[in-house]
């Protein structure tokens, strides 16, 4: 379900503060750095992450397909990092 802009704004103003809790590496995204992301998200549900890439199309990409892999929405991209938003499943 896409966020909708006053969610997106709402996001960005809760993450703004944030430290990335996870770094993708030369390595790029592998299984161990998709389990993290994924426990971050379960635990935080909005979460940065830098990519330490210096191809900007190559960031982008990445950051489009940690969003895919983990089930997130891309709230934001700036730079070297991005903004994944994945809410927490009702208790039932």
């Amino acid at each position: 379900m896409p966020l909708s802009n006053k969610q997106i704004k709402a996001l960005k103003s809760k993450a703004h503060h944030l430290k990335p809790v996870v770094r993708i590496g030369q390595k790029g995204i592998t299984e161990n750095v998709m389990m993290e992301i994924n426990n971050a998200l379960d635990i935080h549900e909005l979460i940065k992450v830098h990519i330490a890439d210096d191809d900007r199309e190559s960031r982008q990409q990445s950051g489009s397909d940690l969003a895919a892999q983990s089930g997130a929405e891309l709230v934001s991209q700036i730079g070297k990092t991005c903004i994944l938003y994945r809410q927490k499943p009702a208790d039932s």
